[in-house]
């Protein structure tokens, strides 16, 4: 079904095509890859939720290639959005407002809500632009996966499930954008991602954090992509340690220790600076303490990995929950199904 698309300059039209007509389109972002449809017909948005397997009420970001198209599709746009709107689009940021009826309801996922952003990365721009329709899109990959940061993903997870994918090579963020809900007085994080808390408060003043964030929120109504449903898993049993970073490694090399006896192949996620302490255990480096931008870029990468080699049992190092590592930190938390050792 799907064709790799080869691109020549900036020549879209095959995929914007594609699209216009109800198909499939999987694309590059500056977050990870989505899977795109047209937002406003809902047979085709049907066609996004069988491709990934995903729950119909799960609700999906709609992606515009310009600004003034925000109030073609939402109402109650208030001043604080105004100016999100300005300092952070084109970016990884999405705002949820109350929706117009030319949104259906198979987009919102049965909610009055819409969620809404315009994304900074110039194939997807271009494309959503030539296609000329809104375009629905969640992350390109088979739900409950981890996200696709490069194309190679999107093929392993949708290969025959999309009409076209666009290989843009590796998503320079790697994580998904910040969903923030503007519907009331106050501005909420939803999920945590590129633009920080700090970055959103520096705008528009006070941002509170929804519980969810680092809770188990599958008794909820989802308000935005990944509130509910497990995300972002590995094949493997997954299990974060926090702690004492020397009390951290002892405790995963003795975990390591009670696999290889029972013959289960384990696995680490570490960083740059601690990956030396696990001997010839499988260790996968996710990127420097220091930098939470690198480690939020691999991230998704270092979990599919980990499927690659067959790893069973995933033991995590957990990381600074500061700025862009609150979005990591989440990341982690729901591909482990909230699994958490303190040590």
């Amino acid at each position: 079904m799907e064709d790799l698309l080869e691109i020549h300059g900036n020549d879209f039209d095959e995929a914007a095509a594609v699209l216009r007509g109800g198909g499939l389109v999987a694309f590059p972002t500056e977050t990870v890859y989505g899977i795109g449809a047209n937002a406003l017909d809902g047979e085709a948005i049907g066609k996004v939720y069988a491709a990934k397997g995903r729950p119909s009420d799960n609700p999906l970001i709609v992606h515009i290639g310009r600004k003034e198209q925000l109030t073609l599709y939402a109402t109650g746009i208030s001043e604080k959005a105004m100016r999100l709107v300005d300092r952070f689009w084109p970016g990884p940021l999405t705002l949820v407002f109350k929706k117009r009826e030319s949104i259906p309801a198979a987009t919102s996922g049965g909610l009055d809500t819409v969620a809404v952003r315009m994304p900074s990365h110039p194939i997807a721009l271009e494309l959503i632009q030539k296609a000329g329709v809104p375009v629905a899109a969640p992350s390109a990959n088979v739900s409950g996966r981890p996200s696709p940061t490069l194309g190679e993903h999107v093929i392993e997870d949708l290969s025959g499930r999309v009409d076209v994918i666009i290989d843009g090579g590796s998503a320079r963020i790697g994580l998904e954008s910040t969903v923030v809900d503007m519907t009331g007085e106050i501005p909420v994080v939803l999920r945590p991602g590129g633009v920080t808390v700090s970055m959103l408060e520096h705008v528009v003043g006070p941002v509170e954090v929804d519980p969810t964030v680092f809770e188990n929120g599958e008794h909820l109504l989802p308000r935005a992509p990944g509130m509910k449903y497990k995300h972002y898993a590995p094949k493997g049993q997954m299990e974060i340690v926090l702690g004492d970073p020397d009390r951290v490694a002892a405790y995963i090399k003795e975990q390591l220790e009670r696999r290889r006896m029972e013959g289960k192949r384990a696995g680490v996620i570490a960083s740059a600076e601690t990956a030396n302490l696990y001997g010839d255990a499988v260790v996968l480096a996710v990127g420097s303490g220091a930098r939470p931008e690198e480690v939020a870029a691999n991230l998704f990468k270092v979990l599919r990995d980990m499927d690659g080699l067959q790893i069973e049992h995933i033991y995590s190092e957990g990381f600074s929950s500061e700025d862009l590592g609150l979005a990591t930190m989440n990341r982690l938390m729901k591909a482990a199904g909230n699994r958490v050792v303190h040590v």
